[in-house]
């Protein structure tokens, strides 16, 4: 009886351990460079391509819109990009990288619509083996 509960007991955790490794692989934003993860931003956000969002944002993630002061988390901000999946904005979009030190990165996103532009100040931070959207401030200049 000892030896079949352990033996359960490690094909669970093999099993376990196998998945985990598995959907660390699957993660398509791993190893790539800091612009890449924001032209990836970019998409979620003008385009409506919400496929990419689990690897996109940390954990800790904040948005804040200065115009209005509302502040959301990783999970209030994917469950609107969610909800504009497919919502193409017709604007023209842009960004530079205005420093990149270390393990983090700050970057400008600039959207021009026909009657207001919209500037993203966007902070990344290098975790693990890809970079991650920590922070997102939004103006209209």
């Amino acid at each position: 009886m000892k030896k079949t509960l352990t033996t359960i007991a490690a094909a669970i955790i093999m099993i376990s351990s196998f998945s985990s490794f598995a959907a660390e692989k699957n993660n398509p934003l791993k190893n790539v460079e800091s612009a890449k993860v924001i032209g990836t931003y970019l998409e979620a956000t003008t385009l409506g391509s919400i496929e990419l969002n689990k690897f996109l944002f940390a954990d800790d993630f904040q948005y804040s819109n200065s115009a209005n002061d509302d502040t959301f988390n990783k999970g209030e901000y994917t469950a609107f990009l969610k909800a504009h999946k497919g919502v193409n904005f017709d604007c023209k979009t842009s960004y530079e990288i205005l420093d990149q030190t270390g393990k983090t990165c700050m970057a400008k996103a600039t959207m021009v619509f026909e009657n207001f532009t919209r500037v993203d100040y966007i902070t990344l931070n290098q975790e693990q083996d890809s970079w991650k959207v920590s922070k997102v401030v939004t103006t209209y200049p």
